[in-house]
């Protein structure tokens, strides 16, 4: 049974953030000034198996770093929006395109240029160590920060209470 005060049937897409979320709030900085990024395994697993479920998945961040574009289309991630700096206009594109509704949409972000998104979608969540603006419109604060598991969190129970978690051979594999 699920914590979170939402109908968890509803969801048939993912969105999240990067920094702060899929990887933790500190980026260290490569000498050449280009930040680098801790991601989790366990997030990158459940992120991949949503994917491979059919599930809508995209990641809309500020960043611009190549490596995160690399890592999330490797784990079969479509929607890579990069370089955002106002995150609702590319949320309101990818729904359009996917052909979804707010209500089905569940977004994980952790700072102030996720507001406006979380305000909008049908399940807003955050990591831990979110911002208490972004706590404070969250339908559900997983027990992780972020990079270290929160969105694992929130797609295993999404993909539990749907009864896709370790049903069938896409499970057990990469």
């Amino acid at each position: 049974m699920s914590r979170i005060n939402y109908d968890l049937e509803k969801i048939k897409a993912f969105a999240f953030d990067v920094d702060g979320v899929l990887s933790a709030d500190s980026v260290p900085l490569h000498p050449s000034g280009e930040p680098m990024r801790v991601v989790n395994i366990k997030d990158g697993y459940a992120l991949q198996l949503a994917v491979k479920l059919g599930y809508q998945v995209a990641i809309i961040t500020g960043g611009k770093t190549e490596a995160v574009r690399k890592r999330f289309e490797g784990l079969g991630i479509q929607n890579v929006y990069m370089g955002v700096a106002v995150k609702i206009r590319t949320y309101e594109e990818w729904i359009t395109a996917c052909n979804l509704k707010d209500e089905e949409v569940m977004y994980m972000g952790d700072d102030i240029p996720d507001y406006e998104v979380m305000q909008k979608v049908g399940l807003p969540v955050c990591p831990a160590d979110a911002a208490p603006e972004i706590k404070s419109c969250s339908l559900y604060i997983s027990p992780y920060c972020g990079g270290m598991g929160c969105g694992r969190d929130i797609i295993e129970q999404i993909l539990r209470a749907q009864g896709h978690w370790m049903k069938n051979e896409k499970a057990f594999g990469w």
